[in-house]
């Protein structure tokens, strides 16, 4: 038994040797046949690959799959990419979005306060707001125009729409405006069309109550509110809102102004309504009184 074993592995050997060379020699002579420049070889080898590449082609579909799947996955990569990069750019044009929004409202404010229609007697100043009280127990903003500016307590400002409060306070380059809403605020107004004159009291809420109303019947929501002057401090014919009714019945004004949005303030130079020293000069001067008959 021996024997026959190693005479097994003796024409192992030799013949592993003979079939490595021959496919080598195979290799080698498809190697050369497909790099002859010749009519009939090439038309050799376009048979050889008629006839055995169609064949090959379940043989080719892991290698197909493989590529197909590289590619699905670089194109994922991609569009995750791309995802991430429109995340990016969507967070900007929000935030660009925004600060338009901001510029727009702040532009319309602007416009509004060098559009408003007063009398054409009263001038103005526009202040920027620089703070607020910070407190709710007090309703007031800081400007930056003062005495310097020529400002006098009581003075009516406006943010280009509405009325939004009275001076209450002026130093030398910096004043106090209390709001509307301001628990200290009593502004006598009118309230059209009906012509009820009433007073608008602040309760440090948003809405401001109408105060000592003689006719409601005549009042109904959405009617106009605009400052009456009397008293002689604030001018006639400012807005101030319309009027509605809370849910207990009680009549309130919605102001006009953007009280959440107070950045420009516009001070109206009033100086009071001009007296005159002689009540007889309403009239005219006195003639002379004619003289008696005889």
């Amino acid at each position: 038994m021996a024997k026959d074993k190693s005479n097994g592995n003796d024409f192992a050997g030799p013949l592993r040797r003979l079939l490595m060379s021959v496919l080598i020699l195979c290799l080698l002579g498809v190697f050369l046949v497909w790099r002859i420049d010749s009519p009939r070889v090439e038309q050799f080898r376009a048979h050889v690959t008629d006839r055995f590449v169609p064949n090959l082609t379940w043989a080719m579909a892991p290698v197909t799959g493989t590529v197909n799947l590289l590619k699905d996955f670089q194109s994922y990569q991609r569009l995750a990419q791309q995802n991430r990069e429109l995340r990016s750019e969507l967070r900007q044009m929000q935030a660009w979005k925004e600060a338009a929004l901001q510029l727009e409202q702040e532009n319309a404010r602007l416009l509004d306060l060098n559009n408003v229609r007063l009398d054409p007697r009263l001038t103005y100043i526009t202040g920027v707001v620089l703070a607020d009280s910070g407190s709710p127990f007090r309703q007031s903003v800081l400007i930056n125009v003062g005495a310097r500016d020529g400002l006098v307590d009581g003075w009516a400002t406006m943010d280009g729409i509405g009325l939004v409060g009275r001076i209450s306070g002026v130093a030398n380059n910096t004043a106090r405006v209390i709001l509307l809403t301001d628990a200290s605020s009593r502004i006598p107004a009118l309230i059209q069309p009906s012509g009820q004159r009433v007073i608008i009291a602040g309760d440090n809420s948003a809405a401001p109550v109408i105060d000592f109303l003689e006719d409601s019947d005549l009042v109904r929501p959405g009617h106009r509110v605009v400052s009456s002057g009397d008293g002689g401090v604030f001018p006639a014919g400012l807005l101030i809102g319309q009027v509605a009714a809370d849910p207990t019945g009680k009549l309130r004004v919605i102001l006009a102004a953007d009280y959440q949005r107070l950045e420009f303030l516009r001070v109206l130079r009033h100086h009071g309504t001009a007296t005159l020293p002689e009540t007889a000069q309403i009239i005219g001067p006195m003639l002379p009184e004619p003289e008696a008959t005889q």
